[in-house]
């Protein structure tokens, strides 16, 4: 396989990593007016996720930084032309982070409040963007034979960017309720599992109405058996973890949402290749694997740093979650509280 083909796929694999694994953190930050009644419900929250965070967003920064050395047209383009919005998610994602480290700084009431509101807007902010940016990338942007992009963020703001927003949005609200359920114990988890029954209702509706969207505008292409076995694994993961939530079988339930997440982003790679960006002012001005990326020798020297450091990540990426497998218990919150 030519190495620039095998790098579309190895950059798509690093945002699968990055959606499955921060999009939990997404859901659970977004969770917090939900399920957190009191403190002690919102401390025993935002410690299921406490361990993890930072490290799952590495991969964004690989996947950023593989873009960025593998196909620099693409990220030139992507990030000149969604300056907004991935500017929204990197402020979003700074808010988060702070929060993270200064909510349990204050004693007052108050303090931690305006902590838990932050993170609820940067949990919140980045699931629906991520949503509108891919979308828009599927669906086609308008760029010149310079592979500038024209628009500008309203241009992105179309119906099908909206409802792009709005299914990673419902996913990975539903995807971090699942992983509270499966990390926590008695009446937060029983609120989690419940919660997740009807924002997955909700979820299935508008995920499927993207799904079949996207499908309606790539009947053309000629790898579409691909496209629609992804989005119809996806649909069929998704409504799968419903079932299995409503069942009481959380890990099953937080995996599938997993699975679905992935197969998403398989369909958008089916729905966008050969191409990275198409333009809808001309398809000849359409970025594409081949003519945005890197020369084959900087192409075979990054596949060799892979080989080596990418079993690293998922090694060290494994023993985290093993580490820190245990649940959070609201008597151990509490403990925490008494000491303090």
């Amino acid at each position: 396989m030519d190495l620039a083909y095998l790098w579309f796929f190895i950059v798509g694999f690093f945002f699968i990593g990055y959606f499955v694994l921060d999009g939990f953190d997404f859901g659970v930050g977004m969770s917090l007016p939900f399920l957190g009644r009191d403190n002690t419900d919102r401390r025993q929250l935002i410690n299921t996720i406490g361990p993890v965070w930072d490290l799952n967003e590495t991969w964004l920064i690989v996947a950023g930084a593989a873009m960025f050395a593998a196909f620099p047209e693409w990220y030139a383009t992507l990030f000149s032309g969604f300056y907004l919005p991935l500017l929204l998610i990197l402020i979003a994602l700074i808010l988060r982070g702070v929060s993270f480290e200064y909510r349990h700084q204050g004693r007052s009431p108050e303090w931690a409040a305006a902590f838990d509101r932050m993170i609820v807007i940067g949990s919140a902010v980045p699931a629906f963007l991520w949503g509108v940016a891919f979308a828009n990338i599927i669906q086609g942007t308008p760029i010149d034979a310079d592979f500038e992009f024209t628009g500008t963020l309203l241009t992105l703001l179309n119906p099908y960017g909206i409802l792009g927003g709005l299914t990673t949005l419902l996913l990975f609200f539903t995807h971090g309720v699942q992983f509270v359920a499966l990390k926590t114990d008695g009446e937060l988890r029983e609120r989690a599992r419940a919660l997740a029954v009807r924002s997955g209702l909700v979820t299935i509706a508008v995920a499927a109405s993207f799904l079949v969207w996207t499908v309606l505008q790539h009947l053309d292409i000629a790898h579409l058996p691909v496209l629609l076995a992804a989005a119809g694994g996806a649909a069929a993961a998704l409504i799968g973890s419903w079932l299995a939530n409503r069942a009481g079988r959380d890990g099953w339930a937080f995996g599938l949402t997993a699975l679905t997440t992935a197969l998403a982003v398989v369909a958008i790679l089916a729905a966008l290749f050969p191409n990275v960006m198409p333009s809808t002012t001309d398809p000849a001005f359409s970025l594409t694997i081949e003519n945005a990326s890197s020369s084959d020798y900087t192409l075979q020297v990054m596949s060799w740093v892979a080989l080596v450091m990418v079993p690293l990540v998922l090694l060290y990426q494994g023993w985290t979650y093993w580490v820190f497998r245990k649940r959070v218990t609201r008597q151990t919150i509490e403990l925490a509280e008494a000491v303090h």
